[in-house]
């Protein structure tokens, strides 16, 4: 692309002393209409993602869709196998003999169910994202050790990002950035 098409990104980023001052400020500023907004914290936050306003999980459902998908692909490979292929009259017993097959179809439900939520995950979370403009910010490495911050992409927002500092800095924000990166 030609230097004209890049389109210039930017994210206010705001570092909070604690967790709960992080997570009243995220649920006043996406009160205030502000969306595409993430919390950085070392561990999960107690009511992160309902200040976030985020959906409820899809995981169970990738986890429900692993255990039938497993149940349906062990059984009817084992009746194939067993009835169709293959049958084998073994000391009388018939030949769709379910209770055989119930160790099996556990065993595959139980990995079909590991890799769908494995690799949903993944999915889910758009990962690995080795590269994000907020990680150039030298203060933002103490997100992995002991710092709480939130990230408002400006793009997404009509406001001015020294209006959005304001806003943070009213909100308990001990440090506020403005990070940009050129999105080709």
């Amino acid at each position: 692309m030609s230097a004209e098409t890049k389109v210039l990104d930017s994210w206010v980023l705001a570092e909070f002393a604690t967790p709960d001052s992080l997570v009243d400020a995220t649920r006043q500023m996406r009160e205030k209409g502000y969306q595409g907004m993430d919390t950085y914290s070392p561990y999960p936050l107690h009511g992160g993602s309902e200040a976030l306003g985020l959906p409820p999980s899809r995981v169970p459902f990738i986890a429900l869709g692993g255990a039938l998908t497993g149940i349906v692909t062990a059984i009817a490979m084992m009746a194939y196998m067993n009835a169709f292929d293959y049958p084998l009259n073994v000391g009388g017993r018939p030949v769709l003999s379910i209770p055989a097959y119930v160790p099996i179809t556990f065993e595959l439900a139980v990995l079909l169910t590991a890799f769908g939520i494995f690799f949903g995950l993944l999915g889910l979370s758009r990962l690995p994202q080795p590269y994000h403009p907020v990680f150039e910010s030298e203060e933002f490495r103490s997100a992995s050790t002991h710092g709480y911050w939130l990230s408002i992409p400006k793009a997404l927002t009509a406001t001015k990002a020294e209006d959005i500092v304001e806003q943070l800095k009213a909100l308990g924000a001990t440090h506020v950035t403005v990070v940009s990166g050129e999105k080709e």
